[in-house]
């Protein structure tokens, strides 16, 4: 097996692919690692998809993967982390913004203190202030509600044990929580370390400032997928007692509220002619439905649950 397989997308970065390949190769050779690079050509417009072939048929440790079209950042590392062999799994952006010089520290951490996965952080950065503000501020948001103390979650300079990669999924853009996923499939021991960030040097940004809707959006769906995915009436259930109770307290209190004022002889308007009644209709109508989507999910989850679903850390043979 390799030391180490580097994963790298590509998105119209031609003029940055061979600077960036040589550099890695000369780290490699200085310490002498057994690799391999992972280019995934994620619907490049120009003739990144060349370049690829070209370095490939020069250095066979060198692989290229092309997708039809552009499908994002986390489809190019998903496929790339299926295809991953070697022990350690590095993923660098492809703009030469990332140093391959950190390749080695990040190897190190991985293979001599025993992190499953250690994240970059770009202390230093090299971007207008318009991208760092809202960077910063994200960062803080996934750092409360996560529980996990990184400074930077979407630095493209990761380290992986191979089976940290083997045991996630990630899609759409979720790769900005990779930390967060690998964490909930049991990989908890997640390392950080400073990194140089460089300054661009071919081409432009690919990311707007729509990454940072997208990103929190994201978080609330990554945070409820992985936390009720197995137990999606633990969500569904509570809010319907909620919704049903208070429903039901409200009807009970509008009931004893009549009866006193009839026990007394005042007069009291009907309860179908205040506002709560509807209200408290409506609560105890929503409270059923969670309910039936809770039970429908359990079902659901039943017939689908798979041993394939859970993280398996290490299988003896049992004999008798």
């Amino acid at each position: 097996m390799l030391q180490l397989s580097i994963v790298i997308p590509v998105f119209n970065e031609e003029e940055s692919l061979p600077e960036l390949t040589a550099w890695i190769q000369k780290e490699m050779a200085i310490h002498q690692y057994t690799y391999e690079i992972i280019f995934v050509n994620d619907g490049s417009t120009d003739s990144s998809w060349s370049v690829i072939t070209d370095l490939a048929e020069q250095d066979q440790r060198i692989k290229g993967i092309e997708f039809i079209r552009n499908y994002g950042k986390s489809a190019a590392l998903d496929v790339g982390f299926s295809k991953a062999q070697g022990d350690v799994v590095v993923t660098m952006d492809a703009d030469l913004q990332d140093s391959p010089e950190e390749i080695h520290p990040l190897y190190q951490m991985i293979t001599l203190e025993g992190f499953h996965l250690v994240s970059g952080w770009k202390k230093k950065r090299h971007d207008p202030i318009t991208k760092t503000i809202p960077s910063r501020f994200f960062n803080a948001v996934t750092r409360l509600l996560s529980g996990i103390k990184l400074h930077d979650f979407n630095c493209g300079l990761k380290a992986y044990q191979n089976k940290v990669v083997k045991n996630i999924h990630i899609y759409g853009e979720m790769h900005r929580y990779i930390p967060l996923i690998a964490k909930w499939q049991g990989f908890a021991k997640i390392g950080e370390r400073e990194v140089v960030h460089r300054a661009r040097k071919y081409g432009v940004t690919k990311f707007g400032i729509e990454r940072f809707v997208n990103g929190f959006l994201d978080l609330i769906s990554v945070s409820f997928v992985n936390r009720y995915k197995k137990k999606p009436m633990h969500f569904f259930g509570a809010l319907g007692t909620i919704s049903f109770l208070s429903g039901f307290i409200i009807t009970v209190k509008l009931t004893i509220e009549k009866l006193n004022a009839l026990n007394k002889g005042t007069s009291v308007r009907e309860i179908t002619d205040q506002p709560l009644f509807f209200l408290a209709l409506v609560a105890l109508i929503v409270g059923v439905q969670l309910f039936l989507t809770g039970f429908l999910a359990e079902m659901m989850t039943s017939n689908n649950s798979r041993q394939s679903d859970y993280t398996i850390s290490n299988e003896i043979n049992l004999l008798g």
